[in-house]
């Protein structure tokens, strides 16, 4: 009788220890605090937003190319820049389910755009495809560099982590801008006005895509 009691509570003790690692766990990977009030909940689903639909085009951007350049030398180098951009998607995918927030209803017309854009500036060639991501690739940078500062000025510690995956996703992006500069981005032909149209698109889809 009381080897049994003793075993009835070992599975108590267990269960509850189970539940408040998962807890811990589940916490330990929440990458948004949760909202204090409207307006910082409606700033933190924007951010995401937005985020999520760079990310989306940025992949079917490299889809495009690989579509066009995918059998050529340059082939490895835009997969190995494609592949971390699936992991950047994959992140800010897993961040809006968590956390609920709606993706923009834009993501059909990014999907036609973005592989467009990507197969298109392959048909230039390599150069003419590393002239657009050097141009995506700044935009998206510069996008999460004023993220990271409004987070900065409004409370560093309390989006410790949120910086941290915006951060490291900052510099991939920036190591893809100079790695299209490297394999000769300026070299493609009408190479300034490219890049000139091409960013203001991005700009245009970065603000559609907040309120969207």
């Amino acid at each position: 009788m009381l080897k049994g009691t003793v075993k009835a509570g070992s599975r108590v003790f267990s269960t509850s220890l189970m539940r408040q690692c998962v807890c811990k766990d589940a916490r330990a990977y929440s990458v948004l605090p949760v909202p204090r009030d409207q307006e910082e909940e409606a700033m933190l689903h924007r951010m995401m937003r937005v985020d999520h639909a760079g990310e989306y085009g940025a992949n079917r951007i490299y889809a495009g190319q690989m579509a066009v350049l995918g059998r050529t030398q340059t082939g490895p180098l835009i997969q190995h820049m494609w592949d971390q951009e699936k992991r950047h998607l994959a992140k800010f995918n897993e961040i809006l389910a968590e956390n609920r927030v709606r993706p923009t209803f834009l993501l059909p017309l990014w999907n036609i755009s973005g592989f467009l854009l990507g197969a298109s500036s392959a048909l230039l060639g390599k150069e003419g495809a590393m002239a657009c991501t050097v141009a995506v690739e700044e935009s998206i940078s510069e996008h999460y560099n004023s993220q990271i500062r409004a987070l900065m000025e409004r409370d560093p510690d309390r989006y410790t982590e949120l910086l941290q995956v915006i951060k490291e996703f900052r510099d991939e992006e920036m190591e893809h801008h100079d790695t299209g500069l490297e394999q000769n981005a300026e070299s493609a032909p009408g190479y300034w006005l490219l890049k000139a149209v091409i960013q203001l698109g991005c700009k245009a889809a970065i603000r559609v895509s907040e309120r969207v």
